[in-house]
């Protein structure tokens, strides 16, 4: 497969690929941190790879080919790759998990915001990580079932039946 080709620097097309990187940002910048907060947890490390993320698409915005998905597909792929990067890291340096990454964040709403935010957050770190992933991409990135599916090699219809068996899962360790 052949990538796309930026035009020259200065050329009409150069200004509309810059343009098209600007609508992507602008578009995705809080689905894919709620997304990369649902992989890592809360805090720097979530924002940390999201401007990675950005950072790795606009130097190879030349690699994305149109035949192989969406842009927000390509962005989301870059993403998950960044935050696994960063998962091996953790392991690798045994890091806190997301419970201390939890308590960095930001308490926005007060002491029982904060008590349900860790309680799920707790709930979701026992789930098989394929299927905390999946709720991440689905429910704080907003990804449909089809894009999820192409992110993770799975089917869409596998991505519906993970998502659904990793919902009731959360309902039965929260109630």
């Amino acid at each position: 497969m052949e990538a796309v080709a930026l035009p020259a620097p200065g050329a009409k097309g150069a200004v509309n690929a810059r343009q098209q990187m600007e609508d992507l940002y602008r578009s995705e910048r809080d689905g894919l941190h709620a997304y990369l907060c649902g992989m890592l947890g809360p805090g720097a490390s979530a924002e940390d790879a999201a401007q990675a993320a950005f950072e790795k698409a606009w130097r190879r915005r030349h690699l994305y080919r149109p035949s192989r998905g969406s842009r927000r597909a390509w962005l989301y792929t870059i993403a998950r790759n960044t935050a696994l990067d960063e998962l091996r890291r953790r392991a690798r340096q045994a890091q806190p998990g997301l419970e201390e990454a939890a308590a960095d964040g930001p308490d926005e709403g007060g002491l029982p915001q904060l008590a349900q935010r860790r309680e799920l957050l707790d709930a979701m770190r026992r789930l098989p990580a394929r299927d905390r992933e999946i709720l991440a991409l689905r429910y704080w990135a907003d990804l449909p079932a089809g894009e999820i599916a192409a992110l993770t090699g799975l089917s869409a219809s596998n991505v519906t039946t993970c998502a659904h068996r990793a919902l009731a899962q959360l309902r039965k360790e929260l109630s």
